[in-house]
């Protein structure tokens, strides 16, 4: 099972994605759990995650975000903003997937 934390600025078009990401995983086959948390929280929340994606609005942190995963050795990167907009959980998962495996 994979564990994929979205971190945004407030939640509200993230839960959107989680339910779009959770549909193409279970299409597939795959066992996910998706949460999602306001960026304020990350350092509360890194250490249940394998995988941190997060949503383009708050980019800005993603240096911060690459300090606080490498500690607890998890990858973190941004969501494209056209694929956040379009909300396709199906790049998504799969942008989530080809960081787990690495």
């Amino acid at each position: 099972m994979l564990k994929i934390i979205l971190f945004c600025s407030s939640g509200s078009s993230t839960s959107m994605l989680i339910g779009k990401i959770e549909e193409a995983a279970k299409a597939r086959g795959i066992e996910v759990v998706v949460d999602a948390y306001p960026e304020a929280q990350m350092e509360k929340y890194v250490e249940e995650a394998d995988v941190v994606l997060l949503g383009p609005q708050v980019k800005f942190i993603l240096p911060k975000a690459k300090k606080i995963c490498s500690e607890k050795g998890v990858p973190v990167d941004v969501i494209n903003p056209v694929v956040y907009g379009m909300m396709d959980g199906e790049k998504v998962l799969d942008q989530a997937l080809s960081m787990a495996n690495k």
